[in-house]
């Protein structure tokens, strides 16, 4: 049987222009014949796998109905954290059981939470949620045991298991959504989280106010609307922000850049900046960049991962699971689909401590 055979999306994936009917279920399709049987959702076939691109494809799938398979990638999840609440960078995804990466992501670890709240949301499992409850209370316990003096988060462990002492914009960002949806969880569970409030309060603060204390990394698209995704920035700061970005990395027609000096334009940051423009109140310029990137979809109903304008040329040569993932996201958000719109909006999560003051 192919996976997904006639399955009837909702009305939620259908935007004029980006997804039809035929063509939302094919790209909820792509995804479902990447799926091991295991659970486990691999950028391609043949290709590895991150936990945080996994649960992004895992999401897209609760988002589009297919709340088994979605069930099914997070219990691959569960079955391999490591016992200090991580997961490794990357995992084969060809069927072959083994570790592509041991170093350590700490916004990869993080992610599970967002999807945990989000497959709740979508299904109203609560046996689903006693099951995962102690994944995401070890993987978000590991991840605030990587928070730096400022409040920024290290963002990895090398494979000798050494915490560099450096934070990335773009993960930290990632995080803190990742912590506000951990204490969705628990204060849905009234299981009272107080480290996670007082680590979100003083990662927002970080991130909002001091982005001397990351990485320079703003060549990246990522680095840009991040901050807005992740929900640190909302109201004018955001509105800033996406204005101080727009002329550097869009490219009108094409999508959005990676990098701001290459003539590469990704799927996947496009299809999260139009997540981000949606959360701000942008949803006439979130259409038009997802309508931009029609030119990497494949037939198949999968997308390219990027194109390179210059040379009229994709690349890679790959169509990965996570770049579905983030155009059928998106499309969900402006689509109304309650979970998404709750877990991206992010108006309702709660928002950790305040940290008031200059520091």
């Amino acid at each position: 049987m192919i996976p997904g055979e006639g399955l009837a999306v909702s009305e939620a994936l259908l935007l004029p222009g980006v997804l039809d009917a035929a063509q939302a279920a094919a790209t909820v399709r792509s995804i479902l014949a990447e799926q091991r049987a295991d659970g486990a959702i691999p950028w391609f076939t043949g290709g590895h796998l991150d936990p945080w691109d996994h649960t992004e494809a895992a999401m897209a799938l609760d988002a589009a109905g297919e709340h088994a398979a979605a069930e099914r990638a997070y219990r691959w999840l569960a079955q391999r954290q490591n016992q200090d609440g991580s997961w490794y960078a990357g995992y084969f995804g060809d069927g072959a059981e083994g570790v592509s990466n041991a170093a350590v992501e700490s916004n990869f670890c993080a992610y599970v939470a967002v999807g945990v709240w989000h497959h709740h949301l979508s299904t109203g499992d609560d046996g689903f949620l006693d099951l995962m409850w102690p994944i995401v209370r070890r993987a978000l316990d590991f991840t605030v045991g990587l928070q730096l003096p400022g409040g920024q988060v290290a963002w990895r462990l090398d494979e000798d298991g050494g915490a560099v002492q450096e934070a990335l914009l773009t993960g930290s960002s990632s995080i803190l959504h990742a912590l506000r949806c951990g204490l969705a969880i628990a204060e849905y569970r009234e299981e009272p989280q107080p480290d996670w409030e007082l680590a979100a309060g003083r990662l927002q603060h970080a991130v909002a106010r001091h982005p001397e204390r990351f990485l320079d990394k703003a060549r990246y698209s990522m680095d840009w609307y991040y901050p807005v995704l992740g929900s640190a920035l909302r109201g004018p700061q955001a509105q800033r922000q996406i204005a101080e970005g727009w002329d550097r990395f869009v490219v009108p027609g094409l999508g959005v850049r990676c990098v701001s000096d290459r003539p590469w334009v990704t799927g996947g940051e496009s299809a999260e900046l139009a997540l981000a423009l949606w959360a701000v109140g942008q949803s006439d310029r979130a259409l038009e960049i997802l309508r931009s990137i029609g030119h990497l979809r494949h037939e198949d109903g999968s997308y390219w991962t990027g194109y390179v304008f210059e040379d009229d040329a994709i690349w890679p040569d790959e169509r990965t699971t996570w770049t579905s993932g983030a155009l059928l996201l998106a499309v969900a958000a402006l689509g109304g689909d309650p979970a998404t719109v709750a877990v991206f909006g992010a108006d309702q999560l709660p928002a950790g401590l305040a940290i008031e003051g200059c520091c």
